[in-house]
């Protein structure tokens, strides 16, 4: 039997509403957390925000309301995005809860116990809106305002020099443990390219970590230390354990984290640092076990241009989902990005690919073959005589193609994009063998192969609604809905399920509406 999976987002910091990167990984870790679902596993998926942090104090400052105000109103847009897009979630949490300030007080008296933490002052650049330390080495050099030169970091966000009192947590002693984990671990960190630039961090040697400030109080209490709260990313990675009931040996914890269950932490590149050397050191430190994997995807592009603010490019999920639709977006943002790489989307681009494959090919298919049945079958699957080589080919590559999704899917890359593609073809496969087999001219001169044409398709359908519910599922529902296929009756180990002759279908109704580019917008 499969081990239990506890599959998480990284929480978004809401120092502004969600945006379309936010929905992409959300979108993303749904996906993969419904198809361990689909495959039967026991799987816990878990979201939120992490709330703390100087950039919120800030943020919260500049609109002239208290951090916890802005917190709660910005937690209450990233869940209703969530909800929006049909995300299921078995947790939303959020770092101001006391329940993880528990757990993050916890996780530091055990890495405290262990002799790791030690205080002192640390002068250093730090960079408030990435949150975080970075050496003089790691600085770019761009040209200010005035032709003055200044330092940013490597992601080119400005830093400032801070001089403060400090924790600090004994990352130094963890090179070569963290080095032994990249090395005997391969899997530990995908894509392979992520886990190289990673080995030659760890490799360049490291300090240690200041892991408290003093100059700013919104954050989690250091315990025996009140002046100080933690380092926001102390916080924040503990979410995974808050989740579970960590401290407390709830149900949740031995069976998803301590007892082994597979761990996969689904995050954006640009943080892949902190999960993968900060994060295991902690928890080897705190004497905890690691993730099994971390999975650091790309960034989402608005027409190849990466989304800022400043430029005016940054798109409102919800916005989009209500123009296109919740499982269009879905299915264009699984589709079309490859995912661990940097993917590009616009309205065109939408439009394009959802009504070629949704509404042409899926949409179009279910609707002219159950017409048909209501039409010519008193509205009951049909019979099927013998099957000829058309049947057992088209029943074949179904049943070919599921095994290779599977495949896929196990292989600790999750190419979704290539998973979907083979499930296009069999959309178009299935479309090519309706028209050829021609049920409509079939109906004058031979009505019982006719009635094999109508229920092959509908067995076909009713497979292709099965494997796609985890990329498109409120359609798929809809379309198995059509099919008079029960809630329990919608998972992977029903694909051998055949369709019942005789069984009684609603009347069809379309799924999937042609979409047009807003015109009053043009960038959707």
């Amino acid at each position: 039997m499969s081990k239990p999976i506890y599959i998480t987002t990284a929480i978004s910091y809401p120092n502004g509403p969600p945006h379309i990167g936010h929905a992409y990984e959300a979108i993303a870790t749904d996906a993969i957390a419904r198809f361990q679902r689909l495959s039967g596993r026991e799987v816990r998926f878990q979201t939120g925000t992490d709330e703390h942090g100087l950039k919120m104090a800030q943020a919260a400052a500049a609109k002239g309301i208290e951090p916890q105000e802005l917190a709660d109103e910005m937690a209450n847009q990233f869940i209703v995005m969530c909800n929006k897009l049909n995300i299921s979630y078995d947790r939303f949490i959020r770092t101001t809860e006391a329940e993880h300030h528990k757990a993050s007080q916890a996780i530091w008296q055990a890495m405290e116990a262990k002799g790791d933490l030690y205080l002192d002052k640390y002068e250093g650049w730090y960079s408030v809106r990435d949150e975080a330390y970075y050496d003089e080495s790691e600085l770019i050099e761009a040209e200010g305002e005035g032709g003055a030169k200044e330092k940013l970091s490597p992601q080119g966000t400005p830093v400032e020099w801070t001089v403060e009192e400090s924790w600090f947590f004994r990352l130094s002693k963890y090179q070569d443990p963290l080095l032994k984990l990249f090395k005997d671990s391969p899997e530990f960190l995908k894509p392979d390219s992520r886990r190289n630039e990673m080995v030659k961090f760890v490799e360049g040697g490291l300090n240690d970590l200041s892991i408290s400030r003093t100059s700013f109080d919104w954050g989690v209490k250091v315990p025996g230390s009140n002046n100080h709260v933690m380092y926001v990313w102390v916080d924040a990675l503990t979410n995974y354990l808050t989740g579970l009931g960590y401290p407390e040996q709830t149900d949740l914890y031995p069976k998803f984290w301590s007892e082994g269950g597979d761990i996969t932490h689904i995050i954006g590149k640009d943080i892949v640092r902190f999960h993968t050397i900060y994060w295991p050191a902690f928890l080897m430190s705190a004497n905890l076990p690691l993730p099994k994997q971390v999975f650091g995807h790309g960034f989402l592009l608005n027409r190849g241009e990466k989304m800022s603010k400043s430029v005016g490019n940054v798109v409102d999920p919800i916005a989009l989902a209500d123009a296109f639709g919740v499982d269009q977006l879905r299915y264009f943002l699984l589709s079309e990005v490859i995912f661990g790489k940097d993917g590009s989307y616009s309205a065109e681009m939408i439009v394009t690919k959802t009504n070629a494959d949704l509404a042409n090919n899926f949409g179009n298919l279910a609707q002219r073959s159950l017409s048909m049945i209501a039409k010519n079958c008193e509205g009951k699957v049909p019979s099927a005589g013998p099957k000829t080589a058309a049947e057992e080919q088209l029943i074949g590559d179904l049943k070919s193609c599921f095994t290779n999704i599977n495949t896929l899917m196990e292989n600790g890359e999750y190419p979704i994009h290539a998973a979907i593609d083979l499930l296009r073809e069999r959309l178009s496969a299935t479309n090519q063998y309706f028209a050829d087999q021609a049920p409509w001219a079939l109906r004058k001169t031979d009505p019982a192969r006719a009635d094999t044409v109508l229920y092959y398709t509908a067995e076909s359908i009713r497979q292709l609604a099965i494997m796609l519910r985890w990329v498109i599922p409120e359609s798929c529902d809809k379309m198995l809905d059509l099919l008079s296929q029960g809630a329990e009756n919608r998972s992977f180990c029903d694909m051998d399920n055949a369709i019942e002759t005789g069984l009684t279908l609603p009347a069809p109704s379309g799924i999937f509406p042609r979409l047009e580019i807003p015109v009053a917008e043009g960038e959707g």
